[in-house]
């Protein structure tokens, strides 16, 4: 029988290491790249990791600062020192770079189209997938943007820069019995009154009613509910505000666990929180995600998932319903209707009975 060839792993890259070697120009312009993500465009922490990472590794790779695998080859090379390790030396070559760079373009200086299309080209010979490599393009074109509107170039090249696109897999959702399944578990456990089952319940029902992000339901203050319309105020990625309704299920479930069983997990420092933990903080993604994980697995035949599949099935029975791609996009909130294009993989089945039923070649 043959043996299935296993695919190596693609190499880790020591970003502090990397960040660490850049001349103090391009260091300069990370920092302040940094603070634009998370001032002025409020992104989360989570994202701004990723944007600002994506943007130290082209910039290594700009400047040639190797990467984990060859730190000690140039740490020998300097000596022994890191290159975050300060010599005298060091001290005033960072400082003729600062000033010799005031307006921070020389940290750029050789960024082109080329580069971009190089650092992406490196990366996939070491066995980064395809969204990755799209993501990381779209991190590249966003800084370059960025840069140029600062000044630090002169023209934005990864506005010439094109990413392979990437497999859109198909997300695994729930069908309706099974969710309906997934909420009679879990308003029987919530029956006993217990605390924490009060709140898991509560928190499941408003996931699936609503199809918000973890990040957006941990967010949530109890003065975000409106139960006289029946809608959840969220802020959404990147400061967006948006309203949100949910049903007459979800309705029951958040009055008891607000009048039932928050009351005995808050603590002085709960504050307004919707959603608290065992120790009467704020619930965490975390534990958001190993109490839908939990939950699923206790329905027969159900996939995997966490929050983010319970946000897809939301979507997936929206739209297997009856409702329209914008007004499920507006829900969601999605920056661009394509996104919610890839629930409608799932609508094929009620298209085709539609078409059975309307087109007069159907039959």
């Amino acid at each position: 029988m043959p043996t299935r060839r296993s695919r190596s792993a693609p190499k880790r890259i020591d970003l502090a290491w990397v960040r660490a070697g850049l001349p103090p120009a391009a260091d300069a312009l990370v920092g302040d790249y940094e603070r634009h993500l998370r001032m002025e465009r409020g992104l989360s922490e989570h994202t701004v990791r990723a944007y600002v990472g994506d943007v130290v590794s082209l910039l290594g790779f700009l400047h040639g600062v190797p990467g984990r695998e060859g730190r000690e080859a140039a740490r020998t090379a300097a000596g022994g020192q890191r290159p975050d390790e300060t010599t005298p030396a060091r001290e005033q070559a960072a400082g003729d770079a600062r000033a010799a760079s005031q307006d921070g373009g020389a940290g750029l200086a050789g960024l082109d189209v080329g580069v971009l299309r190089a650092w992406l080209a490196a990366q996939r010979s070491e066995g980064r997938s395809r969204t990755t490599l799209q993501r990381r393009a779209a991190a590249a074109r966003t800084f370059t943007a960025w840069a140029q509107r600062r000044g630090a170039l002169a023209a934005d090249p990864g506005a010439r820069l094109v990413a392979p696109r990437s497999h859109r897999h198909l997300p695994g959702v729930l069908r309706t019995e099974q969710a309906a399944e997934l909420m009679r578990a879990s308003g029987s456990g919530a029956a006993e009154r217990d605390p924490v089952a009060l709140r898991d319940h509560a928190l499941l029902e408003l996931l699936y009613a609503t199809g918000i992000r973890v990040a957006e339901l941990c967010g949530l203050d109890v003065d975000d509910l409106d139960f006289g319309r029946r809608v959840v105020r969220v802020l959404g990625k990147g400061g967006k505000e948006r309203v949100v309704p949910f049903g007459q299920p979800a309705d029951r479930a958040l009055r008891t666990w607000i009048e039932e069983g928050r009351p005995g997990l808050a603590t002085a420092s709960s504050g307004a929180a919707l959603f608290l933990g065992v120790r009467g903080g704020r619930v965490d993604p975390r534990s958001v995600r190993r109490i839908v994980h939990d939950a699923v697995e206790s329905v027969p035949g159900a996939v995997d998932m966490g929050p983010h599949g319970l946000r897809h099935s939301a979507a997936t029975h929206l739209l297997e319903g009856g409702a329209d791609l914008r007004s499920v996009q507006e829900l969601l909130g999605h920056a661009t209707l394509a996104t919610t294009q890839l629930y409608t993989h799932v609508t094929v089945e009620r298209l085709k009975a539609i078409h059975d039923r309307t087109h007069p070649r159907a039959q």
